[in-house]
């Protein structure tokens, strides 16, 4: 069948890529099946003949382990300074990143992309620097190992018996742009290996013998060749969707199996993975959901489990779907099953087989024949076990054949032929098709037999009533089976609805929890509302452990915690429903992510249904749960360990500042007073009285240093532990201002402005006194020795909004730098420049502790409004209080 209109569009999403990749850098990887390969020496023998076409290329990290061919290989290379980090009284060396984003070369070289990056760094993996190096434009060559992909470390682990330590997401290898497969024979490999080309003698020989081994070497050489085929195989697709080009094309083998509702479905998929797995290929299970499809679940659940990717379809067309799936991703080859259709179905559906041949000449088709056991005759329509459709179709056409006796006084026997198309119709609305053709059947019998001359007798005279009756069975027919059409397809509609919805309920419901505990009950009550019983299990210790459960359930018996272990450890389904442990009463689903396994959900039916016998849509909406449910749980755990990585930062940096805070300011205040001291205690008599003097001031005043500092740690020690409670009472400013400025003693003059009919503010009068204090103390380090300091005082707002008193603090200094000035009030912050003495960096933060705790606010504002043009632009500092009633 040739394509048609749709069918030569460019597929939106690849579009879409395409564009994506346009804003990002381009990233290069030479994928090497083993170490020692060559890929380093290849990336940087490539990168010398972009040097020589004039390309601005950059060495941001390349490790030789000195090989000679390598480091001949750097040579005249521009290389990108390595950055020096602190680490365990090591200085360790790693790749700098912001140096590598400032100079923005146009193309930057990346060893060993899998490597892990030293603490300090900003990210963790070497792949996430260069993640941010494509999102900055910067084309980035790198080089990867074939066994550092996540996906194989299990695999690479059992043939070499060595686990893989460092490994990146498969998805780094999928985005990448290109792909350059470096191989060599492992016979070729070990040879250079004997020769010291890729380790040292000592340790070649200990690699020979373990890691290096031929057929350990073969098997990545498979991996790393299957991996880069499976990339082309997905450029070609993509190529082929951007470009709109109808496949298939031949380029590579992909299976399609359209998997049915009848007998056979299995065999079908069974049939599909041999063939696919015969042609090293991928495939995909197809099933259509049409009006007269049944349960597919079965099949579709073993597809998954051998490995296809399965696509669930709706359409009335099965033959159309299956070909433009295997059109869209390029499938060669199509798998479907041999039908029995009896003669009468025949004459109403189209044989499949013969469908593919016409519409498809371009695909590979394997007609898989129905298992032995299964090869019967075909027989007429079972009735269904339940009579109920059945029995309510006979009411009906006796109902309808009452209301004709009534209606055949006023109108013709032909118009009764109506009323009873419409029972057919109402039954094939309700019960299905064979109810329906039932219903027209009996309808036609009541009709002849009731209305049509002579009555009470299954004969006909008149020849118009013989073309009449063979239409109205006709039209019956084919009037039910429309109805029933839509009436599954509505249905179906409805279980898709119903699925979006829950979706789009578990989001929202998935999305509130802030705690994991909180998550995991919302998590089961979902699941309960679904199937039933349900509960949540995840690791606790060496074994799983229920941490939620809808309703209350404390244990389970032995199968089923063999079923969840078995769940856990394989991430698979277990249990009721599924071909592992099948008799445990649960049914368990994984809740995994790509950073590994977070427990597993199970359900047992107590909703009418066994679980084997549950529809696809709750199946489906249960898997998603789970999957959303991984999700969610990652994201809380995400982000209590970012609460908790801060907040440890945040008391790390504390403790630094207090330890720096101690060293500095007791350091100080103690070598003058043992200074003072020493020199009275040896030359007491050869000093003058003065001199004496002297030194007593200042041993007193280091010693009242000494007491504020050590005062400042216990008063912000209470404030953070929430002890200090403020007795908030009417307070008159000017008393404590007054009070607060006797307790500077460096203090220069002050001016004090405050208006007469300044009312009382609330506040804790001592509280408010020692705010002041640091307050003033705060102008008097940072202004000039003996300054000016002018207080200030101001009533905002109005009696029917609310009234505050604005007390500014205003000095002359040399002001604090706009960079500064967010952080005056944080706990041991001090400005960089202006300060003339030394302090810990707590007076403010104090203050605002204090103010914040009596209901008011404090800010600082640098230079203050009235700083002259050629002056000090100096800073003020703005307590609001609230006016006391």
């Amino acid at each position: 069948m040739p394509p048609n209109d749709r069918d030569r569009r460019p597929d939106p999403d690849a579009l879409i890529a395409a564009a994506a990749r346009e804003t990002r850098g381009r990233l290069k990887v030479f994928l090497g099946a083993a170490p020692g390969v060559g890929k380093t020496w290849e990336m940087l023998t490539a990168a010398r003949q972009k040097r020589a076409e004039g390309a601005d290329l950059l060495i941001g990290v390349v490790e030789s382990h000195g090989r000679a061919e390598t480091e001949a290989q750097i040579s005249d290379l521009p290389i990108l300074p390595r950055q020096k980090l602190a680490y365990r009284g090591q200085e360790l060396e790693e790749f700098d990143l912001d140096t590598a984003l400032a100079r923005k070369p146009k193309l930057l070289l990346m060893d060993e992309l899998a490597h892990t990056n030293a603490p300090g760094s900003r990210h963790h993996k070497r792949w996430e620097d260069v993640e941010e190096l494509l999102d900055a434009g910067i084309d980035v060559w790198a080089t990867l190992n074939v066994q550092h992909l996540e996906s194989l470390n299990d695999a690479v682990a059992r043939i070499t018996g060595v686990r893989v330590r460092e490994t990146l997401p498969d998805k780094v290898l999928e985005q990448a742009d290109e792909i350059e497969l470096i191989d060599l024979p492992p016979a070729e490999l070990r040879a250079r290996l004997e020769q010291g080309r890729i380790y040292r003698p000592d340790v070649a020989k200990r690699a020979m013998d373990g890691f290096f081994r031929e057929g350990n070497l073969a098997s990545l050489r498979e991996m790393a060749l299957r991996r880069t085929a499976q990339r082309v195989d997905d450029d070609v697709t993509s190529y082929m969707r951007a470009k709109s080009i109808v496949g298939p094309w031949p380029a590579g083998e992909r299976v399609l199996a359209l998997v049915g509702a009848g007998a056979g479905a299995e065999a079908v998929v069974r049939e599909a993975r041999m063939l696919a797995a015969a042609l090293r290929g991928p495939w995909i299970a197809l099933h259509v959901e049409t009006d007269a499809s049944g349960s597919s679940r079965a099949a579709m659940e073993l597809a998954e489990s051998l490995g296809a990717e399965v696509e669930i379809a709706s359409g009335t067309d099965v033959v159309g779907a299956a070909i433009a799936l295997a059109r869209k991703r390029n499938a060669t080859r199509i798998v479907i099953g041999r039908t029995l259709l009896p003669a009468w179905r025949r004459l109403f559906r189209h044989d499949v087989t013969r469908s593919f041949l016409r519409q498809a000449p371009d695909f590979a088709l394997h007609i898989v024949p129905l298992p032995v056991l299964e090869i019967v005759r075909p027989a007429l329509p079972k009735i269904p076990e339940s009579w109920i459709g059945w029995s309510a179709t006979v009411a009906l056409v006796t109902s309808v054949t009452g209301i004709c006796e009534v209606l055949i006084r006023y109108v013709s026997q032909e118009a009764l032929g109506m009323v009873f198309l419409s029972g057919v119709v109402c039954a094939a609305s309700v019960w299905g098709l064979r109810v329906a053709i039932f219903a027209a059947v009996l309808s036609f019998i009541s009709w002849n037999f009731f209305f049509i001359p002579p009555i009470y007798r299954l004969t006909i005279y008149e020849p118009r009533d013989v073309v009449g009756i063979v239409l109205f069975l006709g039209v019956a027919i084919a009037t039910g089976a429309l109805a029933s059409r839509l009436r599954n397809a509505a249905k179906t509609a409805e279980g898709r609805i119903e699925g979006l919805r829950r979706i789009g309920a578990f989001s929202r419901a998935l999305g509130e929890p802030a705690t994991e505990r909180e998550l995991q009950q919302v998590i089961v009550r979902q699941a309960a509302d679904i199937a039933g019983d349900a509960l949540l299990l995840s690791l606790q210790g060496e074994d799983l452990n229920i941490r939620a459960s809808e309703p209350k359930i404390d244990t389970m018996d032995a199968a089923g915690w063999a079923a969840a272990r078995w769940c856990y450890s394989h991430q698979a389904p277990a249990g009721k429903g599924t071909t592992t442990l099948p008799s445990s009463p649960w049914r368990f689903l994984p809740m995994g992510t790509a950073r590994g396994q977070l427990g597993v959900l199970g359900v047992r039916p107590t909703l009418g249904q066994q679980l084997g016998d549950l529809d696809p849509a709750r199946l489906q909406a249960l898997r998603a749960l789970a999957d959303q449910a991984a999700q969610a749980m990652e994201r809380v755990r995400l982000a209590t360990d970012t609460a908790r990585s801060e907040a440890q930062s945040e008391t790390q940096k504390l403790r630094t500042a207090l330890l720096s805070s101690l060293s500095h300011d007791l350091r100080t205040p103690l070598a003058g007073i043992r200074g003072a001291a020493d020199t009275l205690r040896t030359a007491w008599e050869a000093l003058d009285k003065p001199t004496r003097e002297d030194l007593l001031d200042s041993i007193e005043q280091d010693t009242a240093r000494m007491t504020r500092f050590l005062s400042n740690i216990l008063e912000m020690t209470r404030l953070e532990s929430g002890e200090i409670v403020p007795r908030v009472v009417p307070v008159a400013l000017a008393e404590v201002i007054e009070a607060a400025i006797g307790r500077v003693p460096l203090l220069g003059p002050v001016g004090l402005n405050l208006p007469e009919d300044l009312p009382r503010v609330t506040a804790d009068p001592a509280l408010l006194e020692q705010v002041l204090v640091n307050v003033l103390d705060n102008a008097c380090k940072y202004g000039p020795a003996g300054g000016f300091v002018r207080v200030t005082a101001q009533v905002l707002g109005t009696q029917l909004l609310g009234r505050e008193v604005a007390l500014r603090v205003a000095d002359e200094g040399g002001g604090i730098s706009a960079e500064d000035l967010p952080n005056v009030f944080d706990s041991f912050y001090r400005a960089k420049r202006g300060d003339r003495g030394v302090g810990t960096g707590l007076g403010l933060a104090i203050a605002r502790g204090l103010v914040e705790a009596m209901g008011g606010s404090i800010t600082a504002a640098s230079p203050r409004p009235d700083a002259p043009a050629d002056g000090s632009p100096g800073t003020v500092v703005t307590i609001l209080l609230p006016v006391a009633a």
